[in-house]
């Protein structure tokens, strides 16, 4: 695997301005894993668990995923730790993919405004995410000029929806030199392998050959947060997956997510996510009941 993010050369579809890929479970996806590209990428994925890790940033999202990333931000493959079967579609565009004024007319206003909030990342849910996905799912099997009209109708449900999360990536993507990306790829590995341990500060700065002051000086320039943040944050959306399983107790889950201490772990979830481990897991509890509920009426 390269350690650095490679940079994926992007050709559009045969009679197209832009490439739409659609990938079932079986086909996968051909993504590089560490990968970024110019374009401004549209990722939908029907259903299922997994985790997005798009520059500085890592969650894990639930019941499919539908995510716009504006251009030159190192990400992985979406599919990568997905759970269940999915169908994964992939629209990838340069900004001028219409011609280099048409951005700029009157009816284009919001999708311009989309285009500019996408460059700290975007995830969208509820009503959005799946009449966006509909769509995105029907664009492989239309003829040109419908493929070209229905990607705009996706762009301006996108546009004028509420239903979304800012990622904050802040990433300096493509801006900071070769050696930087290895040093930044060297770091995630080492937290994917070692999240669940005590680890410190002089071990991973030591793992990217730096001394511990110019370790935290480097990971805050690149990703604005300092590295117990992101730490806390990895272990928080590994959590959020162990919540669903209902025989760990939240003291389990605290463990199994690195935590060593049940009140701090209590204090990191609320920040995070903005509820308590409990409160999370019950409203997951209530969505899935209404989703088992919802399929015994159908």
């Amino acid at each position: 695997m390269n350690s650095k993010p490679s940079l994926e050369n992007i050709q559009p579809s045969f009679g197209s301005s832009f490439s739409v890929k659609k990938y079932t479970e079986e086909q996968s996806s051909t993504l590089p894993y560490w990968h970024c590209h110019p374009e401004y990428e549209i990722v939908f994925i029907t259903n299922g668990k997994g985790k997005r890790q798009i520059g500085g940033h890592v969650s894990y999202y639930e019941e499919g995923d539908l995510v716009f990333l504006g251009p030159n931000i190192p990400h992985l493959g979406f599919t990568q730790d997905l759970y269940e079967q999915h169908v994964e579609v992939v629209v990838q565009m340069k900004e001028d993919f219409l011609g280099r004024d048409f951005m700029k007319i009157p009816e284009m206003a919001d999708v311009r405004q989309l285009f500019e909030r996408s460059k700290s990342g975007l995830a969208f849910s509820g009503y959005t995410k799946w009449i966006a996905g509909e769509r995105l799912e029907s664009l492989v099997m239309l003829d040109p000029v419908d493929k070209l009209l229905t990607l705009l109708k996706v762009l301006d449900i996108m546009a004028k929806s509420k239903e979304f999360q800012t990622l904050n990536i802040n990433y300096l993507s493509m801006e900071v030199k070769p050696q930087e990306h290895l040093r930044m790829k060297k770091v995630y590995d080492f937290v994917e392998s070692n999240f669940g341990r005590q680890f410190s500060l002089e071990e991973i700065a030591a793992e990217v050959n730096m001394t511990e002051p110019a370790f935290c000086r480097f990971f805050k320039k690149l990703t604005h947060k300092t590295f117990i943040t992101f730490l806390n944050e990895f272990r928080i959306a590994y959590a959020s997956r162990l919540l669903a399983e209902e025989h760990l107790s939240i003291s389990a889950v605290s463990f199994e997510s690195g935590f060593n201490n049940l009140s701090y772990f209590n204090k990191q979830f609320k920040i995070v996510t903005g509820k308590t481990p409990s409160a999370y897991r019950k409203q997951l509890r209530k969505f899935i009941l209404s989703e088992i509920n919802l399929d015994l009426v159908e």
